[in-house]
């Protein structure tokens, strides 16, 4: 057998875009020293990405680094998807990020290095084929997160965030590749199709204590990188503790990043009729939780953290319904990896909004306060309140949120085509409990302001000195919102992508 594999230099275009982003923000940073150069190839290389992304998609899928029919580089639709989401997420990022690295408080090479880095995880993800493409992916992806949670100088509780994300991800990661090297002692496989045609040719193996070892550590390991409960404790203290920008790339791009890895290994390579019962749980235990304490918080950044916990559990709502035989049919299977697909695409770009809005609102460097810093922001910058107050009525499922309407729409019809009404139910209930706290939050908005606003919301306050400031982050914010309203009128855009 012939072992030399062909190479699909044009299937692999994404990933060489993101890498030589990478690449060319250091050798800018090293050889020009100027930040301005620096931020602007980050954004273009983010900015290509997507494009590239896109038309490699466009183009139909192509695979790569093959044997036999079993391939390691498989570029579709969703990994199209994938790809442009986490590239355009990087650069939405960059943008809140400008103002901090203008004022000296991170480094600029090092963060747009490190930020480049992830982004080339988050794409190469999208079209991982195997066990062991998909875990340096997600890593990829992950480790240079740990440098950018504490990259904020002289903060205490960044570098707590840190440690604490750091130690989390370490077990994590552990637990997944234990995960995968179980499987691969039951099968002696390592790609997801395969692995699925080998379970399916030989029940023998599905009925092993190993086999069933296997599958559980693996759920584990990509339950942490989530944040589904109870593997979830470490997000609101990261999030809280990391800079705004990067606690936006946690809340988005990081986020997607474990959801398609746990989507992947459902969809193609684990058995469902054990994988669906483990999912079921999850999301019941992590849309109920996420919501109930989220209704305690007074930071905002915190409220956002338990807020994307419980959308984590939305996500795995429909594969939950594996658990039943009428959900493990084809069609009601393509519907439940579609609907959790696109809820994430959904989720991604109006928590993006909301973290660009609250950046918009408080002063260029600080975290995000708390609930009462927001009071009456309304009348101060009604254009930058009714954006956070859109994308919070969004990611309550309410119109005119149309976006977080049709994503919690297909999750339902999802569970219900594959038989799980009880967990439809729980979604309908979990979406009425969040709504206590995402319309709070927006009443909160317009609500008279309890105090006068001191030097720090003058500043917040848009001054003449804030002016420059806030204006790479409104031009976020403005996309944010637009890219929102855009996806609420075209929802079918997404889950046909997410179908393929």
């Amino acid at each position: 057998m012939n072992v030399v594999q062909s190479v699909d230099s044009v299937a692999l275009l994404p990933a060489y875009l993101a890498a030589g982003t990478a690449v060319l923000v250091l050798l800018t940073d090293l050889l020009l020293a100027r930040p301005r150069a620096t931020i602007v190839v980050a954004a273009l290389g983010a900015l290509g990405t997507a494009v590239g992304a896109a038309l490699v998609g466009a183009a139909g899928e192509r695979r790569t680094f093959c044997v036999g029919a079993d391939c390691s580089w498989i570029f579709g639709g969703r990994a199209a998807l994938v790809g442009a989401v986490v590239a355009l997420l990087t650069l939405g990022v960059l943008g809140l990020s400008a103002p901090a690295l203008r004022a000296g408080r991170s480094p600029v090479g090092e963060y747009c290095f490190l930020l480049a880095c992830s982004m080339t995880g988050g794409v190469v993800l999208g079209a991982a084929g195997d066990l062991i493409t998909l875990i340096v992916a997600l890593e990829t992806l992950t480790l240079p997160l740990y440098v950018l949670v504490g990259l904020r100088r002289g903060s205490l509780a960044s570098a707590e965030a840190a440690v604490t994300f750091f130690v989390v991800s370490v077990v994590a990661t552990t637990l997944t590749l234990l995960g995968a090297a179980l499987l691969y002692a039951v099968t002696g496989g390592l790609h997801l199709d395969r692995l699925s045609a080998l379970l399916a040719e030989r029940p023998e193996l599905r009925d092993l204590p190993l086999t069933t070892a296997a599958v559980a550590v693996l759920l584990v390991g990509l339950a942490f990188k989530v944040a589904a409960v109870p593997f979830h404790a470490w997000a609101p203290a990261t999030y809280d503790g990391a800079p705004l920008p990067v606690a936006a790339y946690l809340s988005t791009a990081s986020k997607l990043g474990g959801l398609v890895a746990l989507l992947a290994v459902v969809q193609r390579a684990l058995p469902p009729d054990q994988t669906g019962p483990v999912l079921a749980l999850l999301a019941v235990l992590t849309m109920t939780v996420g919501n109930l304490v989220a209704l305690r918080q007074r930071r905002t950044v915190r409220l956002l953290a338990w807020s994307s916990v419980a959308q984590a559990g939305y996500i795995l709502a429909p594969l939950g319904a594996l658990a039943l035989a009428a959900g493990r049919t084809d069609e009601a299977r393509s519907a439940a990896y579609a609907a959790a697909m696109a809820y994430a695409v959904f989720f991604v770009v109006l928590e993006l909004a909301a973290f660009a809005a609250v950046t918009a609102l408080r002063p260029a460097g600080a975290d995000g306060g708390t609930l009462d810093d927001l009071r009456g922001a309304a009348r101060r910058h009604p254009w930058r309140a009714a954006a956070l107050g859109l994308a919070l009525v969004g990611l309550a499922g309410l119109p005119p949120g149309l976006a977080g309407l049709f994503a919690k729409v297909t999750v339902v019809r999802a569970l219900l085509d594959g038989g799980a009404a009880w967990l439809a139910l729980v979604v309908a209930l979990n979406a009425v409990i969040g709504l206590a706290y995402y319309l709070r939050v927006t009443a909160a908005l317009w609500a008279p302001a309890t105090t006068t606003p001191g030097p720090a919301a003058a500043q917040a306050g848009g001054g003449a000195a804030a002016v420059p400031v806030v204006g790479v982050v409104a031009v976020v914010l403005a996309v944010a919102t637009v890219a929102a309203v855009v996806l609420g009128v075209a929802p079918q855009l997404v889950l046909d992508l997410a179908r393929h």
